[in-house]
């Protein structure tokens, strides 16, 4: 079973040589798609010299700045593993995990499997983020008849023939519920793994706010009455 690896990337250069160097150790056969989102620091330059010393590496680049969606569609258009997992490219999510995301996989007890920051061991959240995660995932639970903890989770592996890329609307973080919800409408069957998470903050480079919110709720209410 392959994977491939999706990483929107936007200026990550203090991590991404680490992030990158994390994913390729990991112990499956996979592919890593960076998708740069027209960084204005060294992310790309440092992601093209990792692909010249490592096939197994990717980099597509954008010429605008156009938000971890459209990274993501970009990325999914160019994959060719049987199964897809996003990875930022920050170090908040640990590749060794892997293995534990793929073994529902590997056995057919799923066709989607999300690794839940809520389920295992994780460093400090943030009260903001983690009232804001409370609240969009009991809202998608009750409006999508699911049972998930973390419906934000950047970790979110599925079978590739489920949802294509041009299946996906979303430009911003309002992936992170669209594609679960499309997961949902195709009857695929979800399964949820522990998984480490290191929380970082703003002043570590995290990008999202609190005005995101609103699109991601407004995202799963429209998604959930559309046809």
């Amino acid at each position: 079973m392959k994977l491939s690896v999706i990483m929107p990337a936007y200026n990550e250069q203090a991590t991404i040589e680490q992030i990158v160097a994390r994913v390729l150790a990991s112990p499956v056969d996979l592919e890593l798609i960076v998708v740069d989102d027209a960084s204005t620091d060294a992310t790309a330059p440092l992601v093209e010299g990792l692909a010249q010393r490592d096939p197994r590496v990717r980099l597509l680049r954008h010429d605008r700045n156009s938000g971890k969606g459209t990274g993501v569609r970009t990325g999914l258009a160019a994959a060719t593993g049987d199964v897809v997992v996003i990875q930022d490219a920050d170090l908040e999510y640990d590749p060794a995990d892997y293995p534990n995301l793929l073994r529902p996989l590997e056995r057919n007890d799923a066709d989607v499997v999300f690794g839940s920051r809520y389920l295992g061991a994780h460093s400090c959240v943030a009260l903001r983020y983690y009232l804001a995660n409370r609240l969009v995932t009991i809202f998608f639970n009750l409006l999508y008849g699911t049972s998930l903890s973390d419906v934000l989770t950047c970790y979110k592996a599925f079978r590739r023939s489920l949802v294509s890329a041009e299946a996906l609307q979303a430009n911003d973080f309002a992936i992170d519920v669209e594609l679960p919800a499309r997961l949902v409408r195709a009857r695929a069957r979800i399964f949820e793994v522990p998984i480490y998470y290191a929380a970082r903050g703003l002043q570590q480079g995290k990008k999202i706010r609190w005005w995101h919110t609103v699109t991601i709720l407004w995202t799963a209410l429209r998604l959930r009455f559309s046809r």
